[in-house]
Parts: structure tokens; sequence; C-alpha cells
């Protein structure tokens, strides 16, 4: 199953490094991707290293079992974790911790499971920055990716959020419909207060670092962000750090939501 992917950011990037900072491969890897032609952008096939993305467009990489190298089915990993504040979802730049790193056996919650090899490609599905925690999913099953972050993709993301600042019901009503982000109107999102300066905000969309820019627009400062659920698939009891497989029974209601 192809990844699938609308580049949402600002500015026009370069596709190997885009593919890096989501978490698919490294630039290099990505590099090879293009090389074997499996990189396309609205429908053509990438041949320059150096190709840039432009806001709107999408990218398709072609089902990398089909090509040479491929895991086994056996190995596709989807694994559940509980992200700590200072770990990073996607590649790491310098000393940065990338999520990937938890998953060791010391680290596994529950009963006993395969380790994945540290050096297995396990980009996130519905990235977390640094300063944020909670529940993250990483995976190499194309299906799944598709369900969570394909152009199509409907399901919605709740966070618990603290802020700093005063929430007023103009603030809380703006945040629900009303603002832009790089020139684009967002979605409307679910947000309700909770008492303690705190808000519980459910999105339909992922931008980057959306609920903060969200709430710098309304004068308010995130001091806390903890992803308790993306879909049908919920946070639990799994410890901070901690980490679990992705069960088949919640693979299949997060590709039917």
């Amino acid at each position: 199953m192809a990844w699938t992917r609308t580049y949402d950011e600002a500015e026009p990037q370069r596709v190997n490094r885009w593919l890096a900072q989501s978490g698919v491969c490294s630039r290099r890897e990505a590099e090879t991707l293009i090389a074997e032609g499996r990189v396309s952008i609205d429908g053509q096939v990438v041949e320059d290293a150096g190709r840039k993305i432009e806001p709107g467009q999408t990218l398709v990489l072609a089902d990398a079992a089909a090509g040479p190298g491929a895991a086994p089915a056996a190995e596709v990993f989807s694994l559940v974790i509980h992200k700590p504040v200072g770990v990073v979802s996607a590649q790491p730049e310098g000393k940065q911790i990338p999520a990937a790193r938890l998953l060791t056996r010391e680290r596994l919650w529950g009963p006993a499971a395969p380790i994945p090899d540290p050096k297995a490609s396990l980009p996130p599905l519905g990235r977390l920055d640094m300063d944020s925690r909670g529940l993250l999913l990483l995976s190499q099953d194309g299906v799944l990716a598709k369900a969570l972050i394909g152009p199509q993709s409907t399901l919605d993301k709740e966070y618990l959020v603290q802020v700093a600042g005063p929430i007023t019901p103009r603030k809380i009503a703006l945040l629900r419909h009303g603002l832009s982000l790089d020139g684009r109107q967002l979605k409307p999102a679910k947000v309700t207060e909770i008492g303690n300066r705190r808000l519980r905000i459910v999105l339909t969309e992922g931008r980057n670092r959306q609920i903060r820019r969200m709430c710098d627009l309304v004068e308010l400062k995130v001091v806390d962000l903890f992803r308790t659920r993306i879909g049908p698939l919920r946070l639990g009891d799994l410890p901070e750090g901690r980490w679990r497989p992705l069960t088949a029974e919640e693979r299949a209601a997060l590709i039917a939501t």
C-alpha cells in the first residue's frame, strides 16, 4: 500500500528533507527511493533528488513491499508509545532522542512481544513535537498510515492542554472556528474548558505545531500538551516512556473508522 501525504507547510521544501522530517526514512534513503522511481508528486514521478514539493501538492511513496529489500509481512511493526517530553517523534537532529530509541525489551509494557530492529524505519503516524507528550503510534503499515494521515483521513485526535493566560468565551469561540494558519482556514475544532486553565481540544487535522500556534493566536501560552486519543485508540494506562504492540483489534478499528 502506498504512503500518501499532502504537503501543508508554508514554504517549498526538498522532498528528501521532508520525508526525513516525517520519519519515513533518512535523507539518503529518500534519495535512493527517488532513484528507484518510487516517489511521485501529483501523479508525476520525481526524477531529481533536489526536487522541492510545493504547499498543497500530494506526494505518493510506492509500497516498499513491492521493491527490493522489502521486509516480510511478519516483520511489519505497529507500536504504541507513551512519548515523554524531550523525545522527538521522527528523525532526530544533533543529540535529540528519537522515540524509536524507547523500543527496548526493558520498556515493553505487557506480554512478551518481538522487539524491532534498532535500524528499522518506523515513521510516526501523526507526530508529537519534542515539548509534547502522550499517545504516539509508530508503524510500517501502509494501510494504517493511509487511515491515520492520508488526505482522506477523518480520524480525530484528542489533547489535554494546560495554558497560561485567561481563558475567555471569545478565545474559545476563535479556537473552535475562526483561526487561520499559513494563510489557510483551519477546520473546526472541538474545544472545551475543563477547569484550572485546562482545555480539551479535539482536532481532525494535524498541521505543524497546530495547537501551540492556535493558542498563540488567542494569547494563550501552552504549558503542557498531552495527547490522549487517536480515533478509537486511547493511551489508557500505558506508563510514560513505555511501549506496547498495537493489537489486531485496535488496527481494525482504526482502519474501519
